[in-house]
């Protein structure tokens, strides 16, 4: 894979609101890919948390009332989780967003594709932050075979360092696999 070809792929427009979220509360997260063998950043939540506890996703989370629209969501709390700075020009475009399971969460996915990225720090939110290797782990893409995880829509999984990648995460990761790999 290559860095621009998976950026002329993933860009669009932005559209950063949801008008009529449902019962659905808004969320979002930022979707980084970097380096000549791209990466995705992903991050481990901690097992104490009430919501995703030891899940892995993308750094992100639900709209606050400071923020002026998703994008702001999820520019900052990209900022908190994992110290990555990252402006609304870097951001290329977003994904269809996807619903969580347990949790009610509407998650807009936004994307920023980079060459490099500095050292990141976790915060509190984050157990450990995972840089995996982009095509790697979308070749490991199956179907979820927990039947409770498939009550909402099809769900699949994906798999890094014995880690699996499942629910709006993988739907997400999903999107990407899909227009990378017709």
């Amino acid at each position: 894979m290559i860095l621009e070809d998976i950026k002329s792929t993933l860009t669009n427009s932005i559209h950063p609101t949801i008008e009529s979220p449902g019962d659905y509360r808004l969320a979002s997260v930022l979707v980084v890919i970097y380096g000549n063998e791209p990466v995705v950043v992903m991050t481990e939540k901690p097992k104490n948390m009430k919501f995703h506890a030891g899940e892995i996703s993308f750094p992100g989370g639900k709209l606050d009332s400071n923020d002026s629209d998703l994008l702001d969501t999820a520019l900052r709390e990209t900022s908190e989780e994992i110290g990555l700075n990252i402006s609304r020009e870097q951001v290329i475009g977003q994904l269809e967003p996807v619903v969580t399971l347990n949790s009610g969460f509407l998650i807009l996915p936004f994307v920023s594709i980079l060459n490099e990225i500095p050292t990141l720090s976790p915060n509190r939110e984050v157990e450990k932050i995972f840089h995996m290797p982009l095509d790697s782990l979308l070749n490991t893409m199956a179907h979820d075979p927990d039947p409770s995880h498939n009550i909402i829509q099809e769900m699949f999984t994906f798999e890094y360092q014995n880690k699996i990648v499942w629910g709006a995460s993988a739907r997400i990761l999903k999107q990407i696999h899909d227009g990378l790999k017709p």
